[in-house]
């Protein structure tokens, strides 16, 4: 009797298992997302179903790519904090959160178009994406007539790259392996092509300190300014020429690297990247409008909001790439991130700046006050001089960030009032 009630459970269980494989899509994780209620449905219910599916589990792909994106409550709220008119700081400060995991999708979306669209596509697109929401903050800020903003979040992108993320890789990784090495010829080829642009912000200082002090200079600046800027364009053109197509095998990392397979779909990938934009360059927009209140509230001048906080807010995906690589012994990539992203922004961000404040009749030049020059002379220099050996430690990694640590009250503490 016994026997025969078990048969007949497990005829019914088994049953209930067919039909369920049969109206069911299950995902990675195992759970069910039934396709049919019956056999009988319509096929247009069943592709709308499946379509459900697919979406559900992209966007649980997306959302869970990076522990950041818990952050992404900010984004209405930092949206609606600038349309109501709220208070700046609060305005700032929600939206400032707002695009940190923003930034993330950025470079989640488009590492994940990368790996479809081939090797030397997908480093252009790295290339092209890599330091996108500086480059959109950057553009909002142009618009709006803020030139100071645009200078110093470049320079303070610039500085936090090489100082600061360079640093902590350089520091966490020491302390994990009391050695470790890179690609010297890679990160030095990278840390003079940075050389050449920052030599460049030198030419029109030099030329003001050696015209008469009578004469205005201001258009002859702006002349040489769009001049250097377009060959400096020129020479990331031929860097990347040289990257992508003629000396790739010097750019193929030492140590093995996992080829990983795209979690999403490239229409998926790309219409994320599309709509983070678009997002960002709102939220960018209500972020750069909140700046002058903010700096009358709090006391802060703006070159320090554009050279330390900015930044903070456009590396921050950056930053955690760089330091996670570190960890597994993976400086190849470590020093790529954060060596190669100053190198674009000081040759081709800021040139391309440069041209579009041309373009838009807003005088952007490449003259920046001479205390910051000479700042970023110095950080290149040190770079170059810890990177020459292609090992790191610990130790290197406390002298770049003590650096950028004295750098950061230096800039608290200097006046907005300075004429350029």
């Amino acid at each position: 009797m016994h026997s025969l009630k078990n048969a007949k459970a497990r005829f019914v269980a088994n049953d209930i298992l067919h039909r369920r494989s049969s109206s069911a899509v299950i995902d990675s994780d195992g759970d069910h997302f039934p396709l049919l209620g019956d056999e009988a449905q319509p096929r247009h219910q069943k592709a709308s179903r499946i379509l459900l599916t697919s979406i559900y589990a992209s966007t649980k792909v997306i959302l869970t790519s990076n522990y950041v994106n818990a952050l992404l409550v900010f984004v209405p709220l930092g949206i609606l904090a600038g349309a109501f008119h709220c208070n700046p700081i609060a305005v700032f400060a929600l939206n400032f959160l707002a695009i940190i995991p923003l930034a993330s999708l950025l470079s989640f979306a488009t590492e994940e178009l990368a790996t479809k669209v081939g090797q030397t596509l997908g480093g252009l697109l790295n290339a092209s994406f890599g330091n996108a929401v500086e480059l959109i903050i950057s553009i909002v800020a142009l618009a709006r007539g803020e030139i100071r903003i645009v200078q110093t979040s470049m320079l303070g992108s610039i500085l936090s790259n090489l100082l600061l993320v360079l640093g902590m890789c350089f520091f966490i990784g020491g302390i994990k392996y009391p050695e470790q090495q890179f690609n010297m010829t890679v990160a030095q080829a990278m840390n003079s092509l940075l050389a050449v642009a920052t030599s460049s912000l030198f030419i029109p200082a030099a030329y003001v300190a050696s015209v008469p002090k009578e004469l205005d200079t201001e258009r002859q600046i702006l002349i040489l300014s769009r001049g250097t800027s377009i060959i400096l364009l020129l020479v990331y053109v031929c860097y990347l020429v040289f990257q992508l197509k003629t000396h790739t095998a010097l750019y193929e990392p030492q140590e093995e690297v996992e080829q990983q397979e795209s979690s999403i779909s490239p229409w998926v990938a790309a219409n994320l990247l599309a709509l983070v934009t678009v997002v960002v360059a709102v939220c960018a927009e209500y972020l750069v409008g909140s700046i002058d209140a903010l700096v009358t509230r709090s006391g802060m001048s703006k070159t320090f909001v554009g050279l330390i906080l900015i930044p903070i807010v456009g590396n921050a995906a950056e930053h955690v790439t760089a330091i996670v690589v570190s960890i597994h012994n993976k400086m190849d990539l470590a020093v790529g991130v954060a060596i190669g992203s100053s190198m674009q922004i000081a040759l081709f961000m800021t040139p391309f700046l440069v041209v579009l404040g041309w373009i838009l009749g807003q005088p952007m030049s490449l003259y920046f006050q001479t205390f910051e020059t000479a700042i970023m002379f110095i950080s290149v220099f040190i770079v170059g001089t810890l990177i020459q050996d292609g090992k790191s430690n610990y130790l290197e990694g406390i002298l770049l960030m003590s650096m950028y640590a004295i750098i950061a009250v230096a800039f608290y503490l200097y006046p907005d009032n300075v004429s350029l």
